[in-house]
Protein backbone atom coordinates (compact mmCIF):
# COMPACT_ATOMS: atom_id res chain seq x y z
CA UNK A 1 0.00 0.00 0.00
CA UNK A 2 1.30 3.33 -0.60
CA UNK A 3 -0.05 4.87 2.85
CA UNK A 4 0.57 3.79 6.38
CA UNK A 5 -1.54 4.78 9.48
CA UNK A 6 -0.66 8.19 10.66
CA UNK A 7 -0.15 9.69 7.16
CA UNK A 8 -1.87 13.07 5.67
CA UNK A 9 -4.56 12.36 3.18
CA UNK A 10 -6.71 13.93 1.01
CA UNK A 11 -9.70 11.88 -0.56
CA UNK A 12 -9.88 12.13 -3.76
CA UNK A 13 -13.02 10.92 -5.08
CA UNK A 14 -16.96 9.66 -3.54
CA UNK A 15 -19.44 11.69 -1.09
CA UNK A 16 -16.01 12.77 1.40
CA UNK A 17 -14.26 14.10 -1.70
CA UNK A 18 -11.87 17.15 -0.89
CA UNK A 19 -11.63 16.22 2.79
CA UNK A 20 -8.02 15.68 4.32
CA UNK A 21 -7.35 13.47 7.80
CA UNK A 22 -4.74 11.09 9.64
CA UNK A 23 -5.16 7.37 8.63
CA UNK A 24 -6.49 5.94 12.24
CA UNK A 25 -5.28 2.36 10.16
CA UNK A 26 -5.16 0.14 7.66
CA UNK A 27 -5.73 -2.97 6.14
CA UNK A 28 -4.07 -4.21 3.60
CA UNK A 29 -5.49 -7.54 2.57
CA UNK A 30 -8.61 -5.74 1.84
CA UNK A 31 -6.92 -2.26 0.33
CA UNK A 32 -8.82 -0.24 3.08
CA UNK A 33 -8.19 2.36 5.61
CA UNK A 34 -10.02 4.31 8.03
CA UNK A 35 -9.27 7.99 7.75
CA UNK A 36 -10.10 10.92 11.09
CA UNK A 37 -13.59 12.41 9.79
CA UNK A 38 -14.38 10.77 6.32
CA UNK A 39 -17.02 8.20 5.85
CA UNK A 40 -19.20 8.86 8.73
CA UNK A 41 -21.99 6.36 9.47
CA UNK A 42 -24.28 6.08 12.18
CA UNK A 43 -24.50 2.12 13.99
CA UNK A 44 -27.42 1.45 15.88
CA UNK A 45 -26.09 -0.27 19.50
CA UNK A 46 -28.03 -2.40 22.22
CA UNK A 47 -27.57 -1.47 25.95
CA UNK A 48 -24.23 -3.05 26.99
CA UNK A 49 -21.96 -3.01 29.70
CA UNK A 50 -19.89 -0.21 27.83
CA UNK A 51 -23.16 1.70 26.88
CA UNK A 52 -25.85 0.95 29.47
CA UNK A 53 -28.23 3.52 27.53
CA UNK A 54 -27.33 2.21 23.64
CA UNK A 55 -28.51 4.44 20.96
CA UNK A 56 -26.65 5.66 17.56
CA UNK A 57 -23.32 5.97 18.02
CA UNK A 58 -21.49 8.24 14.59
CA UNK A 59 -18.04 6.25 13.37
CA UNK A 60 -15.81 6.05 10.71
CA UNK A 61 -15.83 3.65 8.44
CA UNK A 62 -13.62 1.96 5.88
CA UNK A 63 -12.58 3.43 2.29
CA UNK A 64 -10.62 1.83 -0.50
CA UNK A 65 -6.84 3.36 -0.31
CA UNK A 66 -7.23 4.09 -3.81
CA UNK A 67 -9.60 6.73 -2.79
CA UNK A 68 -7.03 8.87 -1.22
CA UNK A 69 -3.74 10.68 -2.02
CA UNK A 70 -0.69 11.34 0.37
CA UNK A 71 -0.30 14.85 0.96
CA UNK A 72 3.08 16.55 -0.39
CA UNK A 73 4.70 17.60 3.05
CA UNK A 74 6.04 20.55 1.53
CA UNK A 75 3.18 22.17 -0.29
CA UNK A 76 0.39 20.32 1.34
CA UNK A 77 -1.26 19.52 -1.99
CA UNK A 78 -2.62 15.80 -3.11
CA UNK A 79 0.76 13.68 -4.64
CA UNK A 80 1.75 10.46 -6.10
CA UNK A 81 4.43 8.85 -3.82
CA UNK A 82 7.59 7.27 -5.38
CA UNK A 83 10.82 5.01 -3.77
CA UNK A 84 14.21 5.53 -3.51
CA UNK A 85 17.29 3.91 -2.51
CA UNK A 86 19.11 6.57 0.04
CA UNK A 87 22.29 5.77 2.52
CA UNK A 88 21.46 6.62 6.36
CA UNK A 89 24.30 5.37 8.65
CA UNK A 90 26.18 3.95 6.00
CA UNK A 91 23.29 1.11 5.05
CA UNK A 92 20.96 1.70 1.71
CA UNK A 93 17.53 2.38 2.64
CA UNK A 94 14.30 2.60 0.48
CA UNK A 95 12.20 5.39 1.44
CA UNK A 96 9.27 7.60 0.23
CA UNK A 97 9.61 10.28 -2.44
CA UNK A 98 6.76 12.90 -3.39
CA UNK A 99 6.74 13.26 -6.95
CA UNK A 100 5.45 16.50 -6.94
CA UNK A 101 8.31 18.37 -4.73
CA UNK A 102 10.91 15.34 -4.68
CA UNK A 103 10.74 15.54 -0.95
CA UNK A 104 11.62 12.79 0.87
CA UNK A 105 8.53 11.70 2.57
CA UNK A 106 8.70 11.05 6.73
CA UNK A 107 7.87 7.77 7.98
CA UNK A 108 5.19 8.05 10.41
CA UNK A 109 6.03 5.11 12.10
CA UNK A 110 10.01 6.59 13.24
CA UNK A 111 10.75 9.16 15.24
Amino acid sequence: MHVKKGDKVQVITGKDKGKTGVILAAFPKKDRVIVEGVNIIKKHTKPNQESPQGGIVSKEAPIHVSNVMLLDPKSGEPTRIGYKEVEQDGKMVTVRVSKKSGEIIADPYKK
